[in-house]
């Protein structure tokens, strides 16, 4: 889908404790930095729909399990992808595209380096009937 991005993430194991990496300047995706934020989800809670003008989300799971589905509205088309451990990836959400999420297992936690400071006048949030979609 057009403006979305998966990048595959290294993970370092360490019988001490792992390093999950989740972004460096220098990669596909990367258009400035805001802020990053931490925010879970329980299973099978759903946060959406809400689509950002001017913020491009870079969203990693470390824990947990959560299914991200990406709508573009003029095209009529839909992006999903589940992210975990498993499946460490980083998505790239470029503005102007719905997204909602699912927290797959019971505590799910994504961290998300958003290119811009968080304005409550930025984004536009639409209840999740507005969008069908079959979770």
């Amino acid at each position: 889908m057009d403006g979305v991005i998966l990048t595959p993430l290294k993970q370092i194991y360490n019988p001490r404790g792992d390093i999950f990496h989740a972004m460096k300047k220098s990669d596909d995706g990367f258009n400035g930095f805001g802020e990053a934020y931490f925010s879970t989800i329980h299973k099978d809670d759903i946060k959406g729909w809400k689509k950002h003008i001017s913020m491009t989300l870079n969203v990693v799971v470390p824990f947990g399990e959560i299914e991200f589905v990406v709508y573009d509205e003029d095209k009529k088309e839909f992006f999903s992808v589940k992210l975990s451990q498993n499946n460490y990836q980083r998505l790239t959400v470029k503005p102007s595209l719905w997204m909602a999420f699912r927290g797959i297992e019971e505590l799910n936690m994504l961290l998300n380096l958003a290119s811009i400071e968080h304005n409550p006048n930025e984004a536009v949030n639409i209840k999740l009937d507005e969008i069908k979609y079959e979770w």
